[in-house]
């Protein structure tokens, strides 16, 4: 792989914790825990895991929305927790973040106009007939017509939305687009345009995605590697091929299992009783151990860490790679 344009080193962020003024102690949620990820530049890599699995935290902290507890972030030189706290501008105009609800993620009270000449004016400087020019430049980007920059978001289907969405991630001219969930709120012929899309203009413009995702076959289309994240922690990763053809970890072949399609039901079938490990209180060994088929006594107490290769797996029992 080329020199990572991304560098994710340790990173951890706990939620809460300390003391009462009694000392006595609170409650910390353990969202993501001790990950370390590389991405190249022009790589699409993809993260996926289910509900509440740390995938949205992990963005967030990429694109200065929150700060890592322990770990480091670094984009190209440059030390995002660092930068994003002594210049959030510089940051934001290195990397920006597509939001999963096209609607919501647009302020209902502005014209596209206003919600796209903000980027402009702040954090690139730009006025009057540049800004202008910028302006018609964005909306044939993501083939949008200019009359278009006059209406409220309410006027606008979700796909439509969605584009306006990534107009304004492509402001700034960031060399890191995060995309969280950006086509789940769509209907399927329009996640298909809307993909489509993110794909020209990674070619025409020279982006690198972190893309999320609880879809599967999406992620396989548009991925060149996956990470996937089981209780705040990368438990494989490798390229999108591999990850789909030839899982390694039981909890990356649960998820490929439990994909609906038609005309057969799912794989696996779990028990409804099945004990999830507590965010409140992380349990020694491996945290997917009460879940999976090939735990043994070693998984109550050791935790498991990603191995060496192309195609790593955190798992005592994994088949190994082919």
């Amino acid at each position: 792989m080329a020199e990572p344009l991304v560098r994710i080193d340790g990173v951890s962020r706990v939620f809460g914790g300390g003391h009462t003024l009694l000392r006595r102690p609170l409650p910390a949620v353990h969202a993501v825990q001790d990950v370390s990820l590389d991405v190249a530049p022009g790589e699409t890599l993809g993260i996926v895991g289910e509900s509440g699995c740390g995938k949205s935290t992990l963005a967030r902290m990429l694109v200065g929305l929150d700060g890592p507890t322990r770990g480091a972030i670094r984009l190209g030189d440059t030390d995002l927790v660092a930068e994003g706290r002594r210049d959030p501008a510089a940051l934001a105009r290195r990397a920006q973040y597509v939001f999963q609800d096209p609607i919501a993620s647009l302020n209902p009270r502005k014209t596209i106009r206003a919600i796209l000449e903000a980027p402009l004016g702040f954090l690139c400087g730009l006025r009057g007939a540049d800004r202008e020019a910028r302006l018609q430049e964005l909306m044939a980007q993501v083939n949008l017509a200019p009359e278009f920059l006059d209406r409220y978001p309410h006027e606008f289907s979700g796909g439509q939305a969605q584009r306006i969405g990534i107009a304004r991630a492509l402001a700034p001219d960031p060399a890191l687009v995060v995309l969280d969930e950006p086509v789940s709120a769509l209907d399927v012929s329009v996640q298909a345009q809307v993909l489509n899309l993110l794909d020209e203009l990674k070619a025409r413009l020279g982006l690198t995605y972190l893309f999320i995702s609880h879809d599967l076959s999406v992620v396989e289309t548009v991925c060149d590697r996956v990470a996937v994240m089981y209780f705040g922690r990368v438990v494989e990763i490798g390229p999108v091929r591999d990850i789909f053809a030839r899982p390694r970890h039981p909890y990356t072949r649960l998820l490929l299992d439990s994909v609906p399609v038609p005309g057969r039901k799912p794989g696996v079938t779990e028990d409804a009783n099945t004990e999830l490990p507590d965010p409140y209180d992380p349990p020694p060994g491996c945290a997917f151990r009460a879940r999976c088929p090939l735990a043994v006594a070693r998984c109550g107490t050791d935790r498991p860490e990603l191995d060496a290769g192309p195609h790593p797996v955190a798992c005592w029992e994994a088949p190994p790679p082919q």
